[in-house]
C-alpha cells in the first residue's frame, strides 16, 4: 500500500498570508482568549504549519497585538475622527466595522480589556471615545456632572447594543443604526430630562395568576 503524501501547503503572497493568519487568529482569539489559545490551533485554523506562521509572527504576543491593530485600523477606515462629537456618523461607523468582522469587534470591546498585557491600550481607546462622546453630550445637556455621565454611558451602550445584535443573528439589518442610535439617545434624554419619575415593578406584579 502506498502512503499517500499529505497535499503540500499552496504558496501564497506573503501579504495574502499575513491576512489569512490574522483572520483565523481573530476567530480564535476571540472564541478562547489569549491565554488559552495556542499557536498550533491558529496554524490549523489557518490551515498552515507553525513554521509557516512563525515566518509571520514572532511570537503569540506579537500576533495578538496585529489583530487588536488590525481591527483598530478597521474602526479608523469606518469611524472618522469627531468634529460634533458622538455622532450618527460615529454608530454608523462602529455597526460597519461590527459587520465586516464581529470577531473583531467582540475581541477590541470585550475580551482585550481583560488581557493585562494589552489592558492599557484598550482603555485608552476607551477614553478617547468618551472624550469625543463628551464633545455632543456637553453642548446637549447643561450639568456639567451628567453631561459626563452620559459621555461615558453612551458609547458603552451603542456598542454593547452592536454586540448584542451581532449575538442575535444581526436582525433587520437595514434598521440596525437606527435603534443603536435610539438606545444612545435614551440615555442622553435621562441626562437631559429632570422629571424622572420610574420605578422598578414589583415583582409580584409580574407572576401571573395562581393556576
Amino acid at each position: 500500500m502506498v502512503e499517500e503524501k499529505p497535499e503540500p501547503v499552496r504558496r501564497l503572497p506573503r501579504a495574502q498570508r499575513r491576512e489569512q493568519i490574522l483572520i483565523a487568529a481573530t476567530e480564535a482569539f476571540a472564541r478562547s482568549g489569549f491565554a488559552a489559545t495556542g499557536l498550533d490551533e491558529i496554524a490549523s485554523e489557518a490551515g498552515i504549519t507553525r513554521v509557516i506562521l512563525y515566518r509571520h509572527f514572532d511570537s503569540k504576543t506579537d500576533l495578538y497585538q496585529a489583530v487588536l491593530n488590525r481591527m483598530c485600523a478597521r474602526l479608523d477606515a469606518n469611524v472618522e475622527e469627531p468634529v460634533g462629537g458622538f455622532t450618527d456618523a460615529s454608530i454608523d461607523g462602529l455597526l460597519q466595522a461590527a459587520v465586516e468582522s464581529p470577531a473583531g469587534f467582540r475581541l477590541l470591546f470585550q475580551h482585550a480589556v481583560r488581557e493585562p498585557e494589552f489592558k492599557e491600550r484598550i482603555e485608552k481607546f476607551r477614553a478617547d471615545i468618551i472624550a469625543a462622546a463628551y464633545l455632543q453630550t456637553s453642548g446637549v445637556v447643561p450639568d456639567e456632572a451628567l453631561a459626563r455621565w452620559s459621555a461615558q454611558l453612551a458609547p458603552v451602550v451603542a456598542i454593547e447594543a452592536i454586540i448584542a445584535w451581532l449575538d442575535a443573528g444581526q436582525p433587520d439589518p437595514a434598521n440596525a443604526a437606527t435603534r443603536v442610535r435610539q438606545a444612545v439617545m435614551g440615555v442622553i434624554g435621562a441626562a437631559v430630562s429632570s422629571d424622572v419619575h420610574c420605578t422598578l415593578p414589583n415583582p409580584a406584579d409580574l407572576e401571573g395568576p395562581p393556576s
